[in-house]
């Protein structure tokens, strides 16, 4: 369950509750709630300050006790660093280190007063939503295939008001519920083994979201049905796992008859090998990853679903497994993908972008305004950005942008890579329409040139999120991005 989110509109000294959160900056400089609690406590917390008991340092969190004067039975004071550096960023990370404190203090509830913090640029809605969604992605934690445990007498916390002025619109937190349900619906899906969140799973998911939603759609086509519909491309990289594929449609018609849809397509490898090009050991069980860019799309949906959404939606995912069987895809195989271009297969783990390729030649039947497609495609792509940004191609200027400020807007960025003819020559083979393969430089951008065969005539775009979809390392988990980014692309165009 997501945290439960409230306004609070009294001031912090007068506030009765577990505990109480305010900021300090370095110099020590007190925020405007910090300077009343530290007026009503007789100056404990400047007293604190002067004799380094207490820092302003950024990522420092500090509980205090008792303080007299104040009726909260606990002051979080919270380090914010360099007041004339503190940012957006900055800020998102301040609710972050006080969730993780607020997690480990034996309370239910607690009142932050960080909002009231002046963030260049950015108004108290902003504010809000972003403290909402940075302390309900600390908040998150993976249980599901633990040993069940006996429900602890220690409070723990799921509540978190938020100070603002009386009267303040609290549709922001409701919208911050919606977004933040998405998210850990992205994470769980994404956190899950590969023998349990299997195709099959995947798809019983999605049936359970159109269930749960009535004016939800949902179509899961088998093995048969893409057999007839010519996705070669798809069954090729499937054909080594006992584990079938399964395509899930979903629909959401929530604009006009006549309204064309937006539509999102995710890769859903649900676990990769690598197939018959194996990969190293180290690190594979990572790959249970591979399925993120359909977990992020499917996390999308159902926030738009949730907000009910003005405007029409159509889901797309591809759902495989990429096993290196007896009658697995070989390289140097040629398969013919649902738009009857042909690929040689140089190498089984780029399979990704096979399975996405007839994933977007179908979704073109709902005649999309807007296609956007999310995959775990490259480590390129990894090399290139790191674990900051996802990758960012189209060959639409105007989308670019729209999506690039939804992820700033967002804090869940992108960064646009070219996406340029030039390298289409990469892709060139003796013996097929096109490889799935561009050689070894440039591997994230000819990986959007692949693609970008298959959406001709379509407002399009490509995000790889290889290396922001999760932490690398055995406690890794997945991150739920690019939700936030999505749906608030999807938001500013239902506005």
């Amino acid at each position: 369950m997501t945290l439960q989110f409230s306004l609070e509109s009294r001031n912090a000294e007068i506030v009765e509750t577990p505990c109480v959160v305010v900021g300090v900056f370095d110099e020590r400089m007190l925020s405007t709630a910090a300077q009343r609690i530290d007026a009503a406590a007789g100056g404990a917390i400047t007293r604190l300050l002067e004799s380094n008991d207490l820092s302003g340092k950024p990522g420092t969190t500090q509980p205090l006790f008792g303080l007299v004067g104040v009726k909260a039975a606990r002051v979080l004071v919270v380090g914010l660093g360099d007041a004339k550096k503190f940012d957006a960023a900055r800020y998102a990370k301040a609710n972050v280190d006080t969730t993780r404190a607020l997690k480990g203090l034996p309370i239910d509830s607690a009142v932050s007063y960080l909002a009231e913090l002046d963030v260049p640029g950015k108004d108290l809605a902003w504010k809000l939503r972003t403290a909402a969604l940075a302390s309900d992605a600390q908040a998150y934690k993976y249980t599901t295939t633990f040993k069940p445990r006996e429900k602890s007498s220690r409070p723990e916390l799921h509540a978190l008001a938020f100070a603002a002025p009386a009267g303040s619109d609290a549709s922001v937190l409701e919208q911050a519920t919606a977004i933040a349900k998405g998210v850990r619906f992205a994470r769980e899906l994404g956190n899950l083994p590969p023998n349990i969140c299997t195709p099959a799973y995947l798809a019983g998911e999605a049936h359970q979201l159109a269930k749960d939603h009535p004016g939800v759609i949902c179509e899961v086509l088998e093995e048969e049905a893409m057999y007839k519909l010519g996705m070669g491309a798809l069954l090729g990289v499937a054909q080594g796992s006992a584990n079938k594929p399964r395509l899930i449609v979903l629909e959401w018609k929530g604009g006009g008859a006549d309204e064309k849809p937006y539509a999102l397509v995710g890769k859903g490898v649900t676990f990769d090998t690598g197939g018959i090009s194996i990969k190293p050991s180290a690190g594979m069980e990572e790959m249970k990853f591979d399925m993120c860019g359909a977990a992020g799309v499917l996390g999308a949906f159902l926030t738009a679903v949730e907000l009910r959404l003005k405007l029409n939606l159509v889901c797309v995912v591809p759902a495989v497994e990429n096993m290196p069987g007896s009658n697995a895809q070989r390289p140097s195989d040629v398969v013919t993908t649902m738009s009857g271009q042909t690929v040689e297969v140089l190498n089984t783990d780029a399979e990704g972008r096979l399975i996405l390729c007839d994933a977007l030649t179908y979704v073109q039947k709902y005649n999309p305004q807007t296609i956007i497609d999310v995959a775990t495609l490259t480590g390129a792509c990894v090399v290139a950005l790191g674990k900051h940004a996802s990758g960012l191609m189209t060959q639409d200027d105007s989308l670019a942008d729209e999506l690039l400020a939804a992820g700033q807007a967002t804090l869940d960025r992108a960064w646009r890579l070219p996406l340029w003819d030039d390298y289409q020559s990469q892709l060139e083979t003796g013996y097929a329409d096109i490889a799935n393969i561009g050689g070894k430089y440039a591997g994230a951008i000819t990986a959007g040139c692949f693609l970008a065969r298959f959406t001709e005539g379509f407002r399009w775009a490509h995000l790889d999120i290889a290396g922001s979809a999760w932490d690398e390392g055995r406690k890794g988990s997945a991150t739920g991005r690019p939700v936030p980014l999505l749906v608030q692309y999807l938001l500013d165009r239902a506005q």
